[in-house]
């Protein structure tokens, strides 16, 4: 980034990312997303992420997102079922086991630690 800037989520253009067909327990769920800011050693990510209904198992990296629309239930395996929404905020561990059970297409602003 060279410089600030400011990006309405609702309307940003995102690029399908294929998931991969291993994480897919049912449904057909598409994944689109797009990187908004990387940290020149690659290891701070900040972008927005969409999923259709279906649901997805998930290892996860240290991450806050916001919801912005759409919902879903996330299971962390061995610890709680997050259910979020629009204007949910939401903290993910690294190493955390997920299952995303999507009801409406969900499209989320993330940072992720790596």
């Amino acid at each position: 980034m060279t410089h600030s800037f400011a990006l309405h989520i609702p309307d940003a253009d995102l690029v399908p990312e294929p998931l991969d067909p291993e994480q897919i327990v049912s449904g057909q769920p598409e994944v689109t997303g797009k990187v908004v800011w990387e940290s020149p050693d690659g290891r701070r990510i900040h972008g927005i992420w969409q999923i259709t209904p279906g649901v997805v198992t998930d290892t996860e990296a240290d991450e806050l997102f916001v919801v912005i629309s759409g919902s879903a239930t996330i299971e962390v395996e061995d610890g709680p079922v997050l259910t979020v929404g629009p204007g949910d905020m939401a903290v993910l561990r690294a190493g955390d086991r997920t299952t995303w059970t999507v009801h409406e297409t969900l499209r989320k602003a993330y940072a992720i630690t790596l």
